[in-house]
């Protein structure tokens, strides 16, 4: 007659011994625990994940505080001038005009902010995204733009209203990912209606 068999040896080997006893003597006894590990499995894995999510913190960041600073407050933007897309605003109020100065306005009241735009050529707007003097830059700038190894870029836009099929993307200072994250959401909440 075999005796009980150890819990932590597996069933298979358990039952394969049981197999040579009578049939009474065959059933697994419910008293005996099984070896289960995925309850602590699950609870370390919990464990884990949590202690790391304490660690990362809010992911996108902007190690320059960018958004943060904007938010409620002022979102300066330089536009650089296009046709169609950016052009000078008239002598009265001196804000530039087109669709891409009204979604950058759009979205600054997305998130509670005044604009102060700047008007500049595009290698004075990279400069000026470089030195943390600027927030945001529109215009002409499309998906092959030379200064996305200086500056982040949003993702490529097509769809944008006002646009007619051509492509821009937006210039954020490097690095400010909370920024671009959000303004790459707004733009693809436009891109949708």
């Amino acid at each position: 007659m075999v005796g009980r068999q150890p819990w932590w040896m597996p069933r298979s080997t358990r039952l394969i011994a049981a197999s040579a006893t009578t049939e009474a003597e065959s059933m697994i006894d419910p008293d005996v625990p099984r070896c289960t590990l995925r309850g602590g499995a699950v609870t370390f894995t919990a464990a884990v994940i949590l202690s790391l999510t304490g660690c990362l913190g809010t992911v996108p960041v902007d190690p320059d505080g960018t958004l943060d600073t904007a938010t409620a407050e002022t979102l300066r933007v330089g536009v650089s001038l296009e046709p169609d897309l950016a052009e000078a605003g008239s002598a009265a109020d001196d804000a530039p005009r087109g669709p891409l100065v009204e979604l950058a306005t759009d979205y600054a009241e997305s998130i509670d902010a005044r604009i102060e735009w700047t008007p500049a050529g595009e290698e004075t707007l990279v400069k000026m995204l470089e030195a943390g003097d600027l927030d945001l830059a529109i215009g002409g700038f499309s998906d092959q733009t030379p200064w996305a190894e200086r500056v982040g870029t949003t993702r490529a836009y097509s769809d944008l209203p006002g646009l007619d099929g051509r492509t821009v993307v937006w210039l954020v200072p490097a690095g400010e990912n909370a920024l671009l994250s959000d303004v790459e959401l707004f733009l693809d909440g436009e891109a949708a209606s």
